[in-house]
Parts: C-alpha cells; sequence; structure tokens
C-alpha cells in the first residue's frame, strides 16, 4: 500500500474534523457552502429557515439537498442579434406555443442574424433561499396519500424532495403542478397506488406529443424545464417521461426518470418514467413482504442493455465516483447519480467475458481517485446504428472481465477506452435466454450460408447490392451480391464459422441488426 495515500487519508480526516468544529452545519454541507461562493448567502438562507424550525425531518432533507448539489446544473438559451445583444424574448409570455411561434417569426423578420446562445449555470452558483425553501415545504405537505406511511425517508428525499429532474432549467413548478394534476388524485381517491401510477400515464399520453420520430429540436436545449413542458404540449421521449414525472411528484408519489443508455437490439435510447415506491398492502404487512410497484407496468418492446435510474444523490457504486471521468468516454457514465434497476423491466445475467492483454506503449494512464483494486476498466458495448457504443463496465481479473446484470438476448462487446478511442479487447459475447456463447469467429472452418429474406428484419430489393461482413476486431467484407427481381434469398460461400454477421444494404440506414448462423443452418439475429 503507498504510504501517501495513508497520509492524504488522514489530512483528509483533519480537514473536515476542522470544518465541522468551526460551521453549525454537517461537514458535508460546508465543503459545498464553500463552493458556492458568492450564492453562499442564499443557501445558508434555506439552511438557517430549517435549522430555526427544528424539524428534525426538513433539516436532514434540505441538508440531503444541499450536500448533493454540486453535481447539478442547468442547460439553457437565450436569442441574441448579430451583435450578440439578447433579445426580450420567452416563449412562455404568451398564450400557447403557436402565438409564441408567431411572435418568434415576427421578431426574426426584423433581426438579422438572429442566433441561439447556449448557457448553462451550476445550482449551488445560481439557486435561491426562497427557491428551496418553498420546494421542502411543498414536498413535505405532498405526503398525504395513504402510501406515504410506508415510504423511507430515503426514499423520500431521492424520488419526491426533489426540485428538479434532470438537467432542466429551474422554474417555481410545484405550486402550479400541485393545483393542475390535483383533479387525477381526487378521480383516484379509493384506487391503490398502481392504478393511480396508470391513470398518470394514460394522461400524460393524452395531452403530451411524442415528437422523437416527427421533429428534431433544433434549439441548444437538451431538456425542456417544467414550465416549457405544458406550454408546448410535445416532446421527446425524454420529455414526456420528465413531465410524468414531474405530475406524480407535485401529487406526493415518487417518481424517477429511468432510462436506456442504447438499445441492445436496435437504434437509439429511451427514456421512460418509473414509480420506485415500495409498498406495503395489509396482507403483505402481517407477512413481512413488500410489493415493488412496478413501473407503469412496461413491456419494453425490445432487449436494453441497461435500464438505469437517475437519482438526485450522488452513487458510491458509479465508475465516476471511483475513475477520473476525463478517463471514461463520453456519455451517462461521466456521471454519478444513477442506480441501475435494469433486472426490474428484464431478464438479466452476469457475465464473464475473455479479454486480450493490452499493449502497454498504448494505453494511457488511468487516474483512480479511488480504490478499484489496480483492475482496469473494460466497457461492455453494444451495436447501435452499426456503432459500438459503451452500454456498461467492469473490472479486468486477469484475462477475463465480469459484466453485472446484462440484459438477455443481446451481444456484447468487450472494449478498452484508449487514448480517447475505444479498442477491442476481445470477442464478442452472445447472452442469450438461456446460454451464453463467445463468438469468436473460426477462420479455418467455413462454410456456406443461406440468408433467406424475413419480414421485419430483412426484405430484399431488387437491383440493390448486399454486403457481408464478419466481425474479427474490425468488420471484415466476405463478400458483395446485388439481388434480382425473383431474389428471396442469397447465397454467400466461405463464411468463418461461430462468426457475428452483418449484412448491409446499399442504402441502409444503419438498422441492420447483426446475427449468427448456427451448425444446423440456423440463423439468429441479435
Amino acid at each position: 500500500m503507498n504510504p501517501n495515500k495513508y497520509i492524504l487519508t488522514f489530512l483528509f480526516f483533519i480537514l473536515i474534523l476542522g470544518v465541522q468544529a468551526q460551521s453549525k452545519y454537517p461537514a458535508t454541507v460546508e465543503v459545498v457552502l464553500q463552493q458556492a461562493k458568492g450564492n453562499r448567502v442564499e443557501l445558508e438562507k434555506s439552511l438557517d429557515y430549517f435549522y430555526k424550525g427544528k424539524d428534525s425531518l426538513k433539516i436532514k432533507a434540505i441538508n440531503f439537498l444541499i450536500e448533493n448539489m454540486p453535481i447539478h446544473r442547468s442547460y439553457n438559451y437565450y436569442w441574441a442579434d448579430s451583435l450578440d445583444n439578447r433579445l426580450p424574448y420567452n416563449e412562455l409570455d404568451y398564450p400557447s406555443f403557436d402565438s409564441s411561434i408567431k411572435a418568434f417569426e415576427a421578431l426574426k423578420a426584423v433581426t438579422p442574424k438572429i442566433h441561439p446562445v447556449p448557457n448553462n449555470y451550476n445550482d449551488i452558483d445560481s439557486i435561491k433561499g426562497d427557491y428551496l425553501i418553498e420546494n421542502v415545504n411543498r414536498a413535505f405537505a405532498e405526503l398525504k396519500q395513504p402510501w406515504s406511511n410506508n415510504l423511507s425517508f430515503s426514499d423520500f428525499c431521492e424520488y419526491l424532495l426533489p426540485y428538479r429532474v434532470s438537467i432542466e432549467p429551474l422554474e417555481d413548478w410545484r405550486g402550479l403542478y400541485e393545483k393542475k394534476f390535483a383533479w387525477i388524485m381526487d378521480s383516484t381517491k379509493n384506487q391503490k397506488q398502481d392504478s393511480v401510477v396508470d391513470f398518470f400515464e394514460n394522461d400524460c399520453l393524452h395531452w403530451f406529443e411524442n415528437t422523437f420520430f416527427s421533429e428534431t429540436r433544433k434549439e441548444p436545449l437538451p431538456r425542456l424545464d417544467a414550465l416549457r413542458l405544458l406550454h408546448r404540449k410535445k416532446g421527446a421521449c425524454e420529455d414526456r417521461a420528465d413531465v410524468t414525472v414531474l405530475e406524480m411528484r407535485s401529487q406526493g408519489i415518487p417518481a424517477a426518470v429511468d432510462f436506456i443508455p442504447h438499445w441492445a437490439t436496435s437504434t437509439w435510447s429511451h427514456f421512460l418514467w418509473g414509480a420506485p415506491t415500495l409498498m406495503k398492502t395489509p396482507k403483505e404487512i402481517n407477512t413481512g413482504l413488500t410489493k415493488l410497484i412496478p413501473p407503469g407496468k412496461l413491456k419494453l418492446p425490445r432487449e436494453p442493455g441497461k435500464v438505469l435510474r437517475t437519482t438526485y444523490s450522488k452513487q458510491a457504486g458509479t465508475l465516476a465516483s471511483i475513475v477520473n471521468p476525463d478517463n471514461i468516454p463520453q456519455g451517462f457514465l461521466r456521471s454519478v447519480n444513477y442506480v441501475d434497476v435494469t433486472d426490474q423491466y428484464w431478464e438479466t445475467k452476469d457475465v464473464e467475458v475473455p479479454i486480450n492483454q493490452p499493449m502497454k506503449s498504448k494505453i494511457s494512464p488511468v487516474a483512480f481517485m479511488g480504490d478499484i483494486s489496480g483492475n482496469e476498466v473494460i466497457y461492455a458495448c453494444v451495436l447501435n446504428s452499426q456503432q459500438w457504443k459503451v452500454e456498461w463496465w467492469g473490472r479486468a481479473k486477469g484475462n477475463a472481465v465480469k459484466f453485472n446484470k446484462l440484459g438477455k438476448g443481446a451481444v456484447y462487446l468487450p472494449m478498452r477506452y484508449t487514448n480517447k478511442f475505444l479498442m477491442p479487447a476481445g470477442y464478442p459475447m452472445a447472452v442469450g435466454y438461456n446460454e451464453s456463447h463467445l463468438l469468436q469467429p473460426d477462420t479455418a472452418n467455413r462454410h456456406t450460408i443461406h440468408l433467406p429474406q424475413q419480414d421485419k428484419y430483412l426484405i430484399y430489393r431488387p437491383g440493390k447490392k448486399y454486403t457481408l461482413y464478419y466481425w474479427g476486431n474490425k468488420w471484415i467484407t466476405i463478400g458483395t451480391q446485388t439481388a434480382a427481381d425473383s431474389t428471396t434469398e442469397l447465397v454467400f460461400e466461405k463464411v468463418p464459422k461461430n462468426a457475428l454477421l452483418l449484412l448491409v444494404p446499399e442504402y441502409t440506414q444503419h438498422k441492420d441488426r447483426p446475427f449468427e448462423i448456427m451448425e444446423t443452418g440456423e440463423r439468429v439475429w441479435w
């Protein structure tokens, strides 16, 4: 063990004890207050309000919000003219989204080179004390439903108390949402909680349009804020998830945004809402059993590699809490506020995958922020839009890596993140519903394969070219054929056995799925 590590640990505890001795707040809160600098007075305003009130639970709640606040920020934008002067335009000043669009078009007609200017700001630098005070008081006031009696304080803090759901611009939403959606609770007074949860989902489907396939948001606004969600009444799946969570929280139902980083057998990603409430019926109380309310009883249409639940607080088991984020591929793994809930949605399996030894001269040093037992980080990647995309991670041990709770029915490629690039670290592992196997192409043993067309997977178009590839640390071409008018099947020779294959037409939209051909000649899609 490095003796310097003991010295640094000792000094850290001395610092914490020193901070604790000089502050009336917990050390974890005082550290954040020091980071807040000019906005400290606002955070202290909310702290002092609840400390003077002497309600122990509210004190714990405000401490929870502030000690986890440094990881949260808002992404927003404003419109500017050719000289970068900010324009006095706010879509929420108009009675409807259509009227705000008309007003913007009129502004654009008289403002040359109008353009959006992205801006983002940290919560600890910008949030107001009164905002936090109202948020905490309203969240506690919302604890009025029958199932609240069985709600743990930790679940309350994580899924009902937070003032935000994502990286949306902050708005004063609780009071508005509480009033607007109170009718749902009035209409479902005598129903069970899971029925009430379904009601929220159905209501959102009724008035909120999912525009994922029909529109692309061109403005630099990753997530709509609470007021824009109501104003526009439309958005992508992440927006619909956000508005449903806000609705539910405003009525005292703990809820969270769950997300699939990348579909494991399709393209794109997906966001949905989850109701992670633990509830006991009278019978279950007697037997000591707990019942997990399923997330909207939602049945996923295809295989997820992972389903993750967004939390407000930092989670100790996340990769970014162990490894310097700069040494992690861009994406969700650089965040620290999520938990793995894949097994609540899909069958999962712990999988051990063989890996090759790294070429040490090409490996960048990894800066660890905690103890990872010296084991190399390897990423489980899924083929999505014809690219290998990071879905999860594991620690290498010798010549293998173990990935926990991978969704069944998909292929995962182990990869290293080396000098800012992902590089294959082994062969793909097919994780089936009954068994798993390594797809290492046998180039010494080849066979002839028949690829008939198949509804929803592959339909041949006359006159179009089709190229077959196999994976051998990269996609390697086997051959190209052109479909005739009567073609319903293509035949390829000298195809390596036990290989992951991909047939790509010249008109590809990058949605083509990989497959393998079994010894029996059966084609299995992944």
